[in-house]
């Protein structure tokens, strides 16, 4: 899949742009950037994308002793405009993330695996819409609950930003709106006001006076847009009663955000139930098949 993105053709550094850029970057610095993944900064997922950063050789280390100014610029303008790149690379889908895998770059251009957009689905038969609506729940529990303690939010979601790839399984196709925050470490984001700007604040979007406060995204969010704004008419008139009845009413309180985290999350839970005897095992489901004839798992 190639993607436009968002490097630049880079001047040559300016002699003195080396003390702006410090060898390990700090959350400080970042805080005036719009960027969803760095609205809510911690050291350890800087450090994260600084040791995974692909685009450099002798990747591996938290300093950027090994990147020349280029480098920097490049990384630090990318986190600004466009994050996807970034996060393909530090949260990679062999790993197990739901992230496509990431090839390389040249220029503007991204280069991942490629994966059709589930909107194309709308019109896939019960037992595959079911399929995929499963999985895209299992998507969402795996960005509230993973093992590094990280929780992933999206700012905003349509069909579009999830991908199929040819064996079936589903994945986020564009992390563009993806935020992270790290429930390990806490959020090092200070609030800044007046004129107390960092050297990116006004880079892309103007100048924010006063960042929101990271406790403010709640657990539901992600479940909420999705619910409501993409469930529907993947799942709709697609069953009959009562299961339509069923999966109408849990969708129904998954999408409410006036209710409570823990009713909003017992709502998804109930609707994976629902969906999941409503699958089937066969050839078309490759990334489950022949596993799903022996291991109810799957």
């Amino acid at each position: 899949m190639f993607k436009a993105c968002p490097y630049p053709v880079l001047p040559a550094p300016h002699k003195h742009s080396a003390p702006f850029l410090p060898p390990r970057i700090s959350p400080a610095p970042l805080q005036g950037l719009s960027s969803p993944l760095l609205r809510c900064p911690s050291q350890r997922l800087l450090d994260r994308v600084v040791r995974r950063y692909a685009e450099v050789a002798d990747a591996g280390s938290i300093f950027m002793d090994h990147f020349t100014d280029r480098d920097k610029l490049r990384l630090l303008y990318t986190l600004a405009v466009n994050t996807h790149p970034v996060l393909l690379q530090i949260f990679p889908g062999a790993e197990g993330w739901p992230l496509p895998k990431y090839l390389g770059s040249c220029g503007r251009f991204l280069v991942s695996t490629s994966t059709s957009p589930l909107q194309e689905f709308y019109d896939a038969p019960p037992d595959q819409a079911a399929d995929l609506a499963y999985q895209l729940l299992g998507v969402l529990e795996s960005l509230r609950s993973n093992d590094l303690n990280y929780f992933f939010y999206f700012t905003h979601v349509d069909a579009g930003m999830f991908g199929i790839f040819n064996n079936g399984h589903l994945f986020i196709r564009d992390a563009s709106a993806l935020g992270v925050i790290d429930r390990q470490e806490g959020s090092q984001a200070a609030s800044r006001a007046g004129d107390d700007k960092d050297i990116f604040s006004c880079l892309v979007s103007g100048c924010q006076t006063e960042l929101p406060s990271c406790d403010t995204i709640p657990e539901k969010q992600n479940l909420v847009l999705v619910c409501s704004q993409v469930l529907p008419l993947l799942l709709q008139a697609k069953f009959p009663s009562p299961v339509r009845e069923e999966i109408d009413a849990e969708l129904t309180r998954c999408a409410d955000g006036t209710r409570p985290d823990p009713e909003v999350l017992g709502a998804a839970s109930r609707l994976k139930d629902i969906l999941r005897p409503l699958r089937t095992c066969d050839p078309r489901f490759a990334y489950r098949y022949p596993d799903c004839k022996y291991n109810d798992k799957f």
